[in-house]
């Protein structure tokens, strides 16, 4: 039987902070990231970056002490709800480790975060291809989110700011 630890990041943790960039880089690397490796040296200091934002957490899963899974999560506000609420902005579970429910595991420490700093809900962005993905979300209770199913669902857009 596998030991499974879900356990909130220490961004100033040497091997949390390892973690972060070798889960974040093999995220990246699948298909689902993209498929290219990250950036020159955002591996090595993304938890450090992390740090600096008050908002930010991260839960790492290990499993018999391997890095097996990272949600990166940020809090913000809901004004409809005049509360805060937190955005999952990254959800990885490494392929040696998928199919042993770490993604549930790791959503659950995430809710009881979430509750604990009195946020209203969960918000997260999940790509229509990746099914997988989306499965693992509908059975934690995520659902796509709409005002009036007249108006539709809501989509996620990005702009791309270019540093001169």
């Amino acid at each position: 039987m596998n030991k499974i630890e879900v356990l909130r990041a220490d961004y100033k943790n040497p091997k949390h902070g390892f973690d972060i960039g070798y889960l974040l880089d093999s995220y990246a690397i699948d298909p689902m990231g993209g498929g290219t490796t990250l950036g020159l040296g955002i591996k090595d200091k993304v938890a450090a970056e992390l740090s600096k934002i008050p908002h930010a957490f991260s839960v790492l899963c290990y499993v018999d002490g391997n890095p097996a899974g990272l949600v990166n999560c940020f809090e913000a506000f809901s004004t409809f709800q005049c509360k805060p609420l937190i955005n999952i902005h990254d959800l990885i579970v490494a392929n040696d480790f998928r199919g042993l429910g770490i993604s549930q595991l790791m959503l659950i420490k995430v809710e009881r975060i979430a509750k604990e700093r009195g946020c209203c809900k969960l918000t997260l962005e999940v790509l229509e291809g990746n099914e997988v993905a989306q499965n693992a979300y509908q059975k934690f209770g995520f659902a796509g989110y709409e005002l009036d199913p007249i108006m539709g669902k809501a989509m996620f857009w990005q702009k791309n700011i270019l540093m001169r």
